[in-house]
């Protein structure tokens, strides 16, 4: 593995890891922006329907608070894809970088969660996927910085 696939000295279009992890970057990016679209969009934003927030149970502010709690990450997550998006078609030297940002935003969650519980009435699918999809996220990261046959390393 080596440092300048993660900081290429030149951005480019030249993909030049493990196509697996490329094909990953794809679906991942495709989840994504149905995930933050869906966040801004729904009318409860996901919150209960998916994340299984019992916002039924809360006044009325409460609930609307948390629903707009929830379009504003979808925003911010779709801004992530988005620039994940245009390194995917235009950009693939930095399909390593955006691995990384996707593991420090991922850690991210996961610290945040433990710290600062949110209240569910079951397991919303993001929670159950979470460190499942940390560590596939991490494989492929690694395997996005080992040369492929034929790459310029």
């Amino acid at each position: 593995m080596k440092m300048k696939f993660l900081f290429p000295a030149n951005i480019d279009n030249e993909y030049r890891g493990q196509k697996i992890a490329l094909w990953f970057f794809w679906l991942l990016t495709a989840v994504l922006i149905w995930r933050s679209q869906h966040h801004m969009f729904a009318p409860d934003g996901g919150a209960q329907s998916i994340a299984t927030i019992p916002l039924d149970q809360w006044p009325a502010g409460a609930s609307q608070t948390i629903v707009g709690l929830f379009a504003l990450w979808g925003l911010s997550q779709l801004i992530i894809a988005l620039l994940q998006l245009l390194v995917a078609i235009k950009y693939k030297s930095l399909v390593p970088f955006m691995y990384l940002v996707l593991i420090v935003e991922q850690a991210g969650r996961l610290f945040f969660f433990g710290w600062k519980p949110v209240v569910t009435a079951g397991t919303a699918p993001g929670g159950a996927a979470a460190v499942p999809l940390m560590i596939l996220v991490l494989v492929m990261f690694v395997l996005s910085l080992i040369p492929s046959k034929g790459s310029k390393a």
